[in-house]
């Protein structure tokens, strides 16, 4: 017998699931095929990523539309130039391809990139300023962790220092330093979120990239409001103990966000929003050190207890 738990559950997953049953056999139907019958191919490629190397151009791109494209020239500032596609240049639907362009750039310059189809339609790339692609190796992992250190775990711990000033200060005073590091945040994920309803529109549009972006943001917000909901409630120094080491937790997650921000920024090749980030972001953590020593701020911690809520 199915328990009435199961019963809610079932009652309430089967209209989901006979909907996305009866998607599938439309999209995969003839109806949708015949009523196409006579309607001219739409194409659509999006240029994925374009890396420069020596005398060489390389070129990702997605076929987001419903027809397959394929690439029959391209163009560099304006003159036909020879070229290789991997696997082959008709490009299926949500399917990618390779375009390796041996071209002499210039560093510093900016150069424009042009895929003609074989229908005659131009899909257009420019390059503001030609530099040489990074590729990952030691140093370069090796900067990434630096930036870590820099924003997540040096920031953080220079603000537990704030403990001795925390014991004296009036209570007025610290809800207004978390009010301040709390208005930071906000400036900071706003304008990341208008930096990534731009970066939305270069996705490919059959993987909704605005989509993608709102139900991140609103996903983070209902995180935060579940992890929030279960915080510890109990008196007395071991209770304000845990609820620091609990804010210790929330703020590690919330960091590894900000490295997942940082990173996205500079693999878009954004790295003036990525430079922005670092400073915006080691600023806020910083405060962030503040809201940890709160709870604790007229107990005497051990060492021992803000060395592991630092590296918490």
């Amino acid at each position: 017998m199915m328990t009435r738990a199961g019963r809610l559950w079932f009652w309430g997953l089967l209209p989901i699931a006979l909907l996305a049953a009866l998607s599938l056999v439309v999209a995969r139907g003839e109806v949708i095929e015949f009523l196409r019958r006579g309607v001219p191919p739409v194409e659509e490629l999006t240029f994925d990523r374009v890396t420069l190397a020596p005398n060489t151009i390389r070129v990702e791109v997605v076929n987001g539309g419903p027809d397959p494209v394929t690439v029959a020239q391209v163009m560099v500032d304006e003159a036909f130039w020879e070229f290789t596609i991997s696997p082959e240049p008709t490009v299926r639907r949500l399917r990618r391809a390779t375009i390796e362009i041996p071209y002499p750039w210039v560093w510093g310059e900016p150069h424009e990139i042009k895929l003609l189809t074989s229908t005659g339609l131009t899909f257009a790339h420019e390059i503001a300023v030609a530099a040489e692609t990074p590729r990952p190796g030691p140093r370069f992992f090796g900067a990434f962790t630096a930036i870590g250190l820099y924003v997540g775990v040096i920031p953080v711990a220079l603000g537990l220092l704030w403990l001795p000033f925390l014991k004296n200060l009036e209570r007025r005073w610290m809800h207004f330093a978390l009010a301040l590091t709390a208005g930071l945040l906000l400036f900071l994920g706003a304008d990341a979120l208008h930096e990534g309803f731009e970066a939305a529109e270069t996705v490919a549009g059959a993987f909704q990239g605005t989509l993608v972006v709102v139900l991140g943001a609103v996903g983070t917000v209902l995180l935060l409001q579940m992890v929030s909901r279960g915080k510890v409630r109990a008196g007395g120094e071991h209770g304000r103990r845990a609820v620091a080491y609990l804010i210790a937790l929330g703020i590690g997650l919330h960091n590894l966000g900000e490295g997942l921000a940082i990173g996205a920024a500079y693999a878009l090749g954004e790295a003036t929003l990525g430079a922005f980030l670092i400073v915006g972001f080691m600023l806020h953590n910083t405060t962030e050190g503040l809201g940890i020593v709160a709870p604790i701020a007229h107990d005497r911690p051990r060492l021992q207890t803000l060395a592991a809520l630092g590296a918490l």
